[in-house]
């Protein structure tokens, strides 16, 4: 996999608390909200690269005994 980058983005403070509210809703960072809002836009727009991988996966691994 390659190295994930690192940005520094300057937003409303309204706008970060309505990621945070939903992120919360979702169980995810901010920071992966914002990842999962920009490639949906990507998408939608025709524009996601295809050799994007796939979106890290985070927390604990499910366990087997489900």
């Amino acid at each position: 996999m390659s190295e994930r980058r690192q940005v520094l983005i300057r937003i409303d403070p309204a706008i970060h608390e309505a990621m945070a509210r939903w992120a919360d809703d979702e169980f995810r960072s901010v920071n992966a909200q914002i990842e999962v809002a920009l490639r949906s836009a990507l998408a939608a727009a025709g524009r996601l690269p295809k050799r994007a991988g796939p979106l890290p996966q985070r927390g604990r691994p499910r366990s087997g005994t489900d």
